[in-house]
């Protein structure tokens, strides 16, 4: 009773508190990061070697079985399960509920670098290591398709994924799909023979000469220029008269040695859309970010940047968790007015209007210092703090009734407005 006495005492204060209250929790509100799902730890790091054309018996015998040997004297460890298919070896490391997962990751990745040495040397990557964070799911997820070629979509995706990831907010944007150019160089073995080259040799004449230079700078007249020589390949016919080395004092061009050819990048992913080719652009954001306000950015760019595109290219948005949580946050609004009206009206035909103002008002302090709390405590808006939410308050005003309705029967019977101790 000692809080309800001095807020009685203190109305003056109370009134003041009450508007700062109101001042504070519209200001969280606005400001608190909407999401889809709260930022949940899973404590499991995942494993993944790839070894391609090796049966599954031998993936598991010198890889799985190697790295699990190291893996055995991990600090909180439940649980390792594996399975080596053809290919590729996938382990998971399950630790117990309430491991820092972050110095997981760091001791995981040092156990697999110790079995590197156990490992086949020829691996063409070393072990993938990593963490599965369910707040770094894509939140957005775009097709791009049209009739201008999947090289054309494939460069449109890449323009796309640069810009977007330039957005505050964003994680990282994934681009499946589409080809990627790529010239290659065929050696002749016989003629390289011939000519007195290797392989080593032919590659590092390549590289050096596949690069630009910076040539500095100079200054002409206030002005100061920077000074950049070409030097990247763009067509095969540069790399034609590339001269490797001299024989019999005469100059050894790549044609005699390589066939080059202009073609595609070896598919590793691929995406369609309706039945027909497509490239998609998955966008994650990082995690406490305000998911609705990257999603407008994000919509705003695509616009812009679709004017710029040849006709027939076509971009659809396929997934977009914004709308679940604009939903939802709608909802909650309409909830919390539709309550305070309804509230009003009902206890104001039973029990009068100054009854009525007291259990209503209680329903906007109420969610207001719920806001300010949660913009204290870094909690986000997300699909479980919204439904609790809206089922918290719908027992607030059952509360605010029961108590006021209690009130109101003691002063029916004559008890005064205050009486003191």
């Amino acid at each position: 009773m000692i809080v309800s006495d001095t807020a009685v005492k203190k109305s003056t204060t109370i009134v003041v508190l009450c508007l700062l209250l109101i001042v504070i929790g519209i200001y969280s509100y606005l400001v608190l990061p909407r999401e889809s799902e709260p930022d949940i730890t899973i404590p499991n790091v995942f494993i993944s070697t790839s070894y391609r054309g090796v049966s599954a018996r031998d993936i598991e015998t010198s890889i799985t079985i190697e790295i699990e040997k190291k893996l055995k004297g991990l600090d909180g460890l439940k649980k390792i399960k594996s399975v080596s298919s053809e290919g590729l070896s996938s382990i998971s490391v399950e630790f117990i509920t309430g491991t820092d997962i972050s110095e997981a990751l760091v001791d995981v990745k040092d156990k697999v670098d110790e079995a590197l040495g156990k490992l086949p040397s020829d691996l063409e990557n070393d072990p993938s290591v990593f963490e599965v964070n369910i707040s770094e799911m894509p939140i957005i997820v775009f097709s791009l398709s049209g009739t201008c070629g999947l090289p054309y979509l494939k460069k449109i995706g890449d323009e796309l994924k640069d810009d977007i990831e330039a957005i505050k907010g964003v994680l990282e944007v994934d681009v499946a799909g589409g080809r990627e150019r790529e010239i290659r160089i065929e050696l002749d073995p016989d003629k390289l023979a011939h000519y007195g080259l290797n392989i080593g040799t032919f590659q590092r004449i390549v590289n050096s000469e596949n690069q630009n230079t910076s040539g500095g700078a100079i200054r002409l007249g206030n002005g100061r220029f920077q000074l950049r020589v070409p030097g990247e390949f763009v067509t095969p016919e540069e790399i034609f008269g590339l001269v490797l080395a001299t024989h019999q004092g005469e100059p050894v061009y790549l044609k005699d040695v390589a066939d080059v050819s202009d073609g595609f990048k070896e598919e590793r992913s691929r995406s369609r859309l309706n039945g027909r080719n497509a490239v998609t652009i998955s966008v994650k954001k990082r995690s406490g970010e305000n998911i609705i306000g990257i999603s407008k950015k994000v919509d705003t760019l695509v616009e812009q940047k679709r004017t710029t595109w040849a006709a027939g290219t076509k971009i659809t948005k396929i997934l977009d968790k914004s709308h679940d949580i604009r939903v939802m946050v709608a909802d909650l609004e309409n909830n919390i007015l539709s309550g305070l009206i309804l509230v009003l009206v009902v206890i104001f035909f039973a029990m009068g209007f100054r009854n009525a103002m007291l259990v209503s008002l209680a329903i906007p302090f109420s969610m207001m210092l719920s806001f300010s709390v949660l913009h204290l405590l870094d909690i986000t808006l997300n699909m479980v703090v919204l439904f609790s939410l809206t089922l918290a308050l719908g027992m607030l005003v059952d509360n605010a009734i029961v108590i006021v309705e209690n009130a109101y029967r003691f002063m029916e019977q004559g008890a005064g407005k205050w009486k003191p101790r």
